[in-house]
Parts: C-alpha cells; structure tokens; sequence
C-alpha cells in the first residue's frame, strides 16, 4: 500500500486506464459521476447509476467514496450479468450492488489501510486487505487511489464486488455447522423472521456448541411444550440491527430481541459474548451479520440480571464520581454516588437483602456528615462494596 501511496500524487501515472492530469486537476472542482463521466474508463458504471437512479445521489452533497470499478472490471462478470442487472424489473438487485460499492465520508487511502472493513451504504461491510505492495477490497484489487472530487473520493477497483444475497438462515444452513440452531429457530417459529426481516445480528452457536449442553437439554427443549423457553433462548442470541465486531466490543453490550443484553468484553486476549468465546465474527447476509460463537449462551434469570445492571450503574458511576472528586468537585461526586443508589434500590427489586440494607445505611450515614468530602468517601465505599458482593452472584 505504501507503493499506492505514492502512486496516488501522481495517480495519472498509477491509473491502469490512463485518467488525464488535466482531468485530475479538474476533479476536485467536479463531483462523482462528472469525474467518472469525463474520464471515459467507467461507461458501464455510469449506465447503471443511472438505470438504477443513483446518479441524482452521488452528485449529492456527500461525501462519498466510492470503489469504481472499470469498464474492464464489468467484463469480467458472467456473459449477461450485466443487461440482467440492467432490466428495470432487477433495480432492486442493482441499486443494491452500487450501494455495495459506497462508503459515507471520506476515506482516503492512508485511512483505508488501516481499516479491516467499512460499512457501505448497502449496510453490508466490505473486508479490506492491505500488503505490502497491494490493497484488496473483499475480491478487488485497488488500481488507482485517491481521485479527489467535489463531494468525495474514487478509489478505482479492477472488479466488480457483490454483496451477500443470501438471508440469515440460508447462509447458515449453507456453512453446514449449523444445522441444530436452524433446527432449534424452525421449532421456535423464528425461521421466518430470521429469513424474511432484519436487520439482525445473530451470535450463531455451532453444532458442537449445542452439544456442550446436558444430555437431553436439546430434545426437551424441541418439544412443542417448551416452544415459549426456546424462542426465549434463541432471541438471547439476536440482536436488532447490524453490529459489526469492532462497534460490539466498543459498546460493551447489546439488548437482544429477548429483552436482556449480553456484555460483550475481551477476556485475556479472548472476545466473548457472556461466557461464550468468539470463533468467527462479521459474516455477512443479506438481512444481517453472523458473528459464530461456542456456547450456547442462557438470558439470566432476573435475580442475575438485576446484578448485572447493578454492577454496570456502579462501575459506571464510579468511574465517573471518581474523575469529579479527583478535580476537586466533591458536592457533584457524592451527588452522583447518592443518585446512583437511589436509582439501584428502586429499579432492582431482586437485589439481595443485605446489599440493600447496606446501601441504605450508607445514605443515611452520610447525610449524618457535615464534610462533602468525608460523604463521598463513604458512599463510594458502600458502591464498592455493593459491586463486589453482586459479583458473586
């Protein structure tokens, strides 16, 4: 990539389908599809931007980057994919390839080396491979980089990228290590709403995942009397949405379609969702994202999930009382320790006895003190109390 780095200053010399210097002067002057017009390489991407209306939005106000493959990149496409794809009944189908080959902003190609994937305006992501004298985008070898326009940047690619066309269920029914989870969400009645809606991401457990239950827990779980306790432990596992690898660990956690979240964490080196460890991440389909994991992961019975949300509020409020009073803001740190418990004692209703009662002799201790100070130590150290005890359960 550092090659095409430097070959991006004088990208004239670099493009494989000769852009003029004069037109590249001129580009940034230009939006997208003007510079894709003039410089006489992308005629086919520019009759299917207009048969698929696209042409209006990429000489919107942006940015974009678009991945432009050439006419030479089109060609190489099955005999015919092409005036398929053309065909107003197939708009559908080719708004959703052009949109594959969008990224939102500006991403240049300092940036994109540093970058495994980006998301596309199709919603599905692209991988990005970067070596040492070369830089691949999923299947496509990048040609000329950085074309600078009004309203974005062309990156120039020598094929045609395809995203996903294949739903939830069929690409998991295909990967052939999935056939008990794809057994378990057709007897839970989630087979279609894994098929047909979305966007969902899917923490997919494997065969052998399932088979780490206890003997007999799979076939229970089957008959049509645990229907209800199946669909539950299923949509544990879903998530509305597409949550790619990188922004799940960024968030810690995600609601799931059952209405409790996972925390998702990296554990000595190791990304788990719960206790379950991540195998493969960011599978894309074309109604959502596969992340494979090797546990089938249980939603907490309410007593575990109210500790759960405690243990997050206090670490939360912790972190945060800790950083005011560090700065000298006492009153705005005890302020928030007291908030913080109020708010844990009235929502968590499951919480063990002795963890409230606690908390409650600590508020009412500290409102003895006439040292802001002195008040919040002491409401920290019932929070920090609270946060160890909560862990044990």
């Amino acid at each position: 990539m550092n090659r095409l780095l430097k070959q991006s200053a004088a990208v004239a010399t670099a493009f494989a389908v000769t852009l003029s210097a004069t037109l590249i002067q001129a580009a940034e002057k230009k939006d997208i599809v003007e510079t894709a017009v003039e410089a006489g390489s992308f005629k086919t991407l520019a009759a299917a931007l207009g048969a698929a209306d696209l042409v209006g939005a990429l000489q919107g106000k942006g940015p974009f980057t678009v991945l432009a493959p050439t006419d030479a990149a089109f060609k190489k496409l099955p005999a015919g994919t092409v005036e398929t794809l053309l065909k107003p009944e197939n708009k559908d189908q080719l708004i959703a390839i052009l949109k594959y080959h969008v990224i939102a902003g500006k991403v240049p190609a300092k940036q994109v080396i540093k970058l495994k994937g980006a998301k596309t305006l199709n919603g599905q992501r692209v991988d990005i491979t970067a070596g040492d004298d070369s830089v691949k985008v999923d299947g496509a070898t990048v040609e000329a980089t950085d074309i600078m326009c009004s309203n974005g940047i062309i990156h120039v690619i020598d094929s045609v990228i395809l995203p996903s066309d294949k739903n939830i269920v069929t690409t998991a029914v295909e990967a052939e290590k999935f056939q008990t989870l794809i057994t378990a969400a057709k007897a839970a009645g989630l087979a279609g709403v894994l098929s047909e809606q979305g966007p969902f991401t899917v923490f997919a457990p494997t065969d052998d995942a399932f088979a780490k239950l206890p003997e007999g827990t799979i076939a229970s779980l089957l008959k049509p009397e645990n229907k209800d306790k199946l669909a539950a432990i299923l949509k544990y596992h879903v998530v509305a949405g597409r949550v790619y690898s990188e922004d799940a660990l960024k968030a810690g956690k995600a609601k799931t379609l059952q209405g409790k979240p996972v925390m998702i964490k990296v554990v000595d080196g190791v990304a788990k969702v719960n206790n379950a460890k991540l195998l493969v991440t960011d599978l894309d389909a074309s109604n959502g994202v596969i992340h494979v994991i090797d546990t089938v992961i249980m939603p907490p019975d309410d007593k575990k999930y109210s500790a759960l949300e405690a243990r997050e509020k206090i670490k939360h409020a912790v972190a945060r009382g800790a950083n005011l009073y560090n700065c000298g803001d006492h009153h705005a740190s005890t302020k928030l320790y007291q908030n913080t418990m109020h708010d844990i004692l009235k929502s968590m209703d499951s919480m063990p006895t002795a963890i409230r009662m606690n908390m409650k002799h600590a508020l009412n201790e500290s409102q003895q003190m006439n040292c802001v100070s002195q008040q919040a130590w002491r409401l920290r150290n019932a929070l920090d109390h609270a946060y160890t005890e909560l862990s044990s359960l």
